[in-house]
């Protein structure tokens, strides 16, 4: 493990000067010299001291107290107080650059969009180029924020680590979480970026389609965000999509805070549902925006189908004022009043009167008839991503994920559905997740039959950990209700998440640490490619995201990074990985290597695949008959092996013995053939069953391996066909002779 001091040196940004870092190496020189001072213990029981008796004393009658060394405590926590004040005044000073060169940047823009004329290819991509450097610099500047945090941490634990009489890490933690540099919000950043990117690109308001008919498929993923990624996964997404503004009390935002209450009954009917993917099963939840009490409450259903089925997923929800909350969980809506309202006010046409009034019913009756009460709540900061009315690629980011069970407070007959905010909660009662929570929706339909390419850049561009099916929903009642669940996601055996599983209370739900597979029963032990991070026996918490076979995914093939201090590296090279392609990517590292097939041990020269290359996390949707589509193939490979065998000995038992040589040649060609038919069969028959149980992307279809077996066949046939016209002819010619 490389030490710390080093690691700092190494990641120091070159446009940085290094006395702008903390000095960890003075710290920790301090803290080596207090440690070579053995100071006696005073006796902490005495209450009374005399004015006039001399202090107590060691064995050599020393002071216990007498301190010979120079260095003190208090030069400790001077040090690393001026060491605080640097950091923090350094990165305000970067910050005010930052907005000044976004200043100049919108200034330009503004200057030459007077009179609404629109810019020139020049003036685009003259402030495209000021727009990366402002955010290159951004992300700069949150690395040096990083390494400083992080080397804040190390240098306190090792300090209360050596000196136990005089710890202080604590201390020190909150006090850094209370400083502008850690806890400020620098989201304005973000916002003017997205807003000079939009103005580049010349984003418009796509027209709303209302056309409900139209074929378009509809695909979700969710994925994992380091914290420490999470700013350069939002630079890399506004640079092709706005961000969605929110409105707050200090200005817009690029983010907002979002509430939702699930319910469910004493048994969990709704979670185990949904864990399950039953047909039909529900999430039924409450939700409101922003900060404070709801004043508008969305009432959401969604409703899981199996795709296979050409039924897709649906999510459904009506709002309704807070005051009314009550009347909907205690079915006493005045629903006639509300459809009249609707109706007369709003302009509601007919159709959609009834679908309202339909949902509202079923969403009342089910509240009674399954008793479903409060139960878990999610917390967290959204950042969405999109351009008005196009539907083609939405992204969401959700940060400060929290879970807050919504047991064990009285409900006041449904007067109340969640916590108090102003009650203090108990740490069984929170779960906060570690990592933020990234989704992409795709509509991709007629001239958008593929992703756009800076998405699939995106998904491969090693920072997002794809986690199939992620439910927060689910996640909380497994961390937060242990002994009410019968089953739990697989991803809570993920190393990553362990310990805020534990803090919570969870710890029933997890192997112990000395488990021997280090995983749970179920999924993970069938499947070892779910888990991003690993298992805790084997955990990967430095791995990189994991979404397709890209080089992002080779082991040793990392973006190249400064390696030594003091090189001549640019910003641009320093963040260079946020801008490699795919095609880069996979030129660089997978240069010469073809395509993965199923030829495997038995036609190496059909085989491309690479063992150091990851499985990734994301898995195909699986049909029933594809089990049997698989036996169907498997029959009609081996059904035309058996049969170019018997050909070939129909041949062998019937070759006259004037002809037995060519006869005999032809169908010892014909034998080894159909041996290989049976022989491909069987192991194309394993290969895609193996694809099958653990779901793995991608094509699941050989395309060498028939081209291979039927040009042999061919040739073998066509020799045989030159051989039997050289015979007829020479044959005839004999006829001629003898007539």
């Amino acid at each position: 493990m490389v030490k710390f001091g080093l690691r700092l040196s190494q990641n120091r940004a070159p446009e940085y000067p290094p006395e702008a870092y903390m000095d960890y190496d003075k710290l920790k020189e301090i803290i080596h010299d207090l440690k070579k001072k053995q100071l006696a213990r005073v006796d902490s029981t005495t209450r009374e001291v005399s004015l006039t008796a001399p202090p107590p004393t060691n064995a050599a009658g020393r002071q216990l107290t007498a301190d010979d060394s120079p260095v003190t405590e208090e030069d400790f926590y001077s040090t690393i107080d001026k060491e605080l004040a640097k950091v923090e005044s350094f990165t305000l000073q970067q910050v005010t650059q930052l907005r000044k060169q976004i200043d100049n940047v919108e200034s330009d823009i503004q200057g030459w969009t007077t009179d609404n004329t629109k810019l020139n290819e020049v003036q685009i991509e003259s402030s495209r180029e000021s727009a990366d450097a402002v955010a290159k610099s951004f992300l700069t500047l949150e690395k040096y924020v990083n390494i400083n945090f992080m080397g804040f941490h190390k240098i306190l634990k090792k300090h209360d680590k050596n000196s136990p009489q005089h710890q202080c890490k604590q201390f020190y933690i909150n006090r850094m979480h209370n400083q502008a540099w850690v806890r400020g919000d620098y989201s304005d950043v973000v916002v003017r970026l997205s807003s000079i990117y939009s103005a580049l690109r010349d984003d418009h308001a796509a027209e709303e389609n209302k056309d409900a008919s139209q074929s378009f498929l509809r695909s979700t993923t969710k994925y994992w965000v380091r914290t420490e990624d999470v700013s350069k996964v939002k630079y890399a997404i506004l640079k092709h999509l706005p961000v969605f503004l929110q409105k707050t009390s200090t200005g817009e935002s690029d983010s907002q805070l979002t509430n939702s209450v699930y319910f469910d009954n004493d048994q969990l009917e709704l979670y185990h549902g949904r864990l399950n993917k039953t047909p039909g099963a529900i999430a039924y939840r409450l939700r409101w925006y922003g900060a404070g009490d709801p004043k508008l409450v969305f009432f959401e259903r969604k409703t899981h189908r199996d795709t296979w089925t050409g039924e897709a997923s649906v999510k459904e929800r009506f709002t309704v004022d807070e005051s009314e909350v009550k009347q909907v969980l205690n079915d006493k809506y005045p629903i006639d009043e509300k459809r009249t309202e609707m109706q007369s006010k709003k302009g509601a046409t007919a159709d959609e009167v009834e679908d309202w009034e339909t949902l509202v019913r079923e969403m009342i009756q089910v509240v009674q008839v399954k008793q479903l009460v409060p139960t878990m709540r999610t917390q967290y900061m959204r950042t969405a991503f999109q351009i008005p009315f196009d539907a083609t690629v939405r992204i969401s980011l959700d940060t400060n994920l929290c879970m807050i069970s919504e047991r064990g407070y009285d409900t006041m007959g449904g007067a109340k559905w969640f916590r108090d905010p102003e009650k203090p909660l108990a740490d069984n009662e929170i779960t906060r997740f570690p990592h933020a929570v990234l989704e992409v929706k795709l509509e991709l339909g007629g001239a958008n039959a593929e992703p756009p390419q800076w998405v699939t850049e995106l998904q491969n561009s090693g920072m997002l950990y794809e986690v199939h099916k992620f439910s927060k929903f689910i996640h909380g009642c497994a961390a937060l209700l242990p002994e009410y669940v019968r089953y739990v996601p697989y991803w809570v055996d993920d190393a990553s998440i362990r310990d805020s599983i534990l803090r919570s209370g969870g710890g029933r739900i997890l192997v112990k640490q000395d488990h021997e597979t280090g995983v749970g029963p179920g999924a993970n032990e069938i499947y070892d490619h779910l888990l991003p991070f690993g298992n805790v026996k084997e955990p990967r918490l430095d791995a990189k995201g994991r979404t397709a076979n890209t080089a992002s995914l080779v082991g040793g093939a990392d973006v190249e990074r400064p390696a030594k201090v003091g090189a001549a590296v640019t910003a641009e090279q320093y963040y260079a990985d946020a801008d490699v392609t795919e095609e880069e990517m996979l030129n660089a590292t997978l240069r010469g290597c073809c395509e993965d097939t199923c030829a495997g041990w038995m036609f190496p020269f059909c085989s491309g695949y690479n063992d150091d290359i990851l499985t990734p996390t994301s898995v195909q949707k699986i049909e029933p008959k594809i089990f049997f589509a698989n036996e169907r193939t498997f029959l009609h490979w081996l059904h035309s092996g058996v049969t170019l065998y018997t050909i070939a000995a129909g041949i062998l038992a019937f070759a006259s013995e004037s002809n037995s040589m060519t006869a005999h040649w032809y169908a010892m060609a014909l034998l080894p053939i159909s041996l290989g038919f049976c022989l491909y069969a069987l192991h194309l028959f394993l290969w895609r069953s193996e694809k099958i149980k653990t779901r793995i992307p991608g094509r699941w279809d050989d395309s060498r391996g028939p081209l291979i077996l039927g040009t042999t066949l061919c040739c073998v046939l066509f020799i045989n066909f030159v051989m039997k016209c050289k015979e007829i002819r020479k044959y005839n010619n004999l006829l001629g002779y003898e007539l």
